[in-house]
């Protein structure tokens, strides 16, 4: 191959869109660090937006649901490893949505919410299960960028902040009824309140084999 076309070839690589397939280690990007693409907000999408290669919520209530590339068929996923990036705002709370489904309007209701939350006055911390597992602690600092890591295999979720584990729960067999448990659906990102500004980048999943 001639070596003007190598380095073409090496170049389209090197600034290729993050959310293009999995990659070798079955990392699949959700976000491409430039545009809302394959998101769609429910209420008050003006809230939402892209700047310096993250997502910023900032605002009155509203999610931010993944939906893939055919908005008809959702994205679904039952077994997988999540990962991103995240900031907070002193004050802020926002919170990442497992297993849920696209909503138009109010808190969803199918799923968990795995809370971010370092410092707002909700006591509720990064890291915890909202209603089921509660952390109490904040794992990582305002105004500096974190890594959150949700888990799911089967009945199990783990969430990981910086690599440390703060949740670790098994649901229980027969005993939880309605919407809010784990089955399989897509991920949505909060925005809480006007005081809340939270930033999410490098957001990415891999499917995983059930336990």
């Amino acid at each position: 191959m001639h070596k003007h076309a190598i380095c073409t070839l090496l170049l389209v690589g090197l600034f290729a869109p993050a959310c293009r397939g999995a990659d070798d280690a079955g990392w699949i990007g959700l976000f491409d660090g430039k545009t809302l693409k394959g998101w769609k907000a429910n209420e008050k999408p003006e809230q939402w937006k892209v700047v310096d290669g993250a997502i910023v919520a900032n605002g009155q209530r509203s999610h931010l649901f993944y939906v893939g590339d055919d908005e008809k068929n959702p994205a679904s996923f039952d077994n997988f490893h999540f990962q991103a990036e995240i900031m907070t705002k002193p004050g802020s709370n926002s919170g990442v949505y497992i297993h849920t489904a696209f909503q138009a309007e109010g808190w969803p209701a199918v799923g968990y919410e795995c809370q971010v939350n370092n410092s707002q006055a909700d006591p509720v911390r990064t890291g915890s299960i909202y209603y089921v597992v509660k952390n109490y602690v904040p794992p990582a600092k305002d105004n500096e960028w974190f890594t959150m890591e949700i888990v799911v295999q089967g009945k199990n979720v783990v969430t990981k902040v910086d690599g440390k584990v703060i949740v670790d729960f098994t649901e229980p067999d027969g005993t939880l009824s309605g919407t809010r448990k784990l089955s399989k659906g897509t991920f949505a990102l909060q925005a809480h309140d006007p005081g809340s500004t939270t930033m999410y980048r490098n957001i990415k999943v891999k499917k995983l084999a059930a336990k």
